[in-house]
């Protein structure tokens, strides 16, 4: 496979991934390639996030944030989430695009002690993201497990992003030490 520089390849780009023909075809998403200001896209593919055996959220309705140097960020209409295990834990944090979000703690058990800001929301986001309005952003390394489509996330680096690596994105991600100026 010839290598394309990063201004001729585009996020979504199919690359072989050591097959022949049509199978073995994985969408790759370079996140060099995702936009600044962030994008939200729709998403269909099916999300689960489950903590300590239970669904949290559950959806194939889900928006999903793209921007440069972070793998995507999904966003799971309230709907489609047990808000009923959620409480406001009192945190906020400003996005320059998003505008300020909120985040949520999942209450805990008798057995299992609250998840402080195991998720975030926009409850009023800025120009261009009102889209966002409500959905909740779950931390994959704050829960038991997510999937998209049955894969399991892997947490971005340096728990502060909150982005869902899958097999299709590659980096190097914004986030572990040393990458907080990119």
């Amino acid at each position: 496979m010839q290598h394309r520089s990063r201004a001729t390849r585009r996020a979504g780009d199919d690359l072989m991934n050591g097959a022949s023909g049509g199978e073995g075809r994985v969408r790759r998403e370079s996140v060099w390639d995702y936009p600044r200001p962030p994008r939200i896209e729709p998403d269909a593919r099916h999300v689960v996030v489950r903590h300590r055996g239970v669904t949290l959220a559950d959806s194939h309705r889900c928006l999903r944030v793209l921007e440069t140097s972070h793998p995507p960020v999904f966003y799971v209409p309230p709907a489609d989430v047990r808000v009923e295990l959620l409480s406001g834990s009192g945190r906020r944090s400003a996005c320059e695009w998003k505008g300020m979000a909120t985040y949520w703690t999942l209450r805990g058990a008798a057995d299992h002690p609250p998840v402080p800001d195991a998720a975030w929301s926009y409850e009023a986001p800025g120009p261009g993201y009102e889209a966002l309005t409500g959905h909740l952003a779950f931390y994959p390394d704050r829960v038991e497990v997510c999937t998209v489509d049955g894969e399991r996330v892997r947490a971005q680096p340096g728990g502060f992003y909150g982005g869902w690596i899958t097999d299709e994105v590659v980096g190097p991600f914004k986030g572990g030490a040393g990458t907080l100026g990119w």
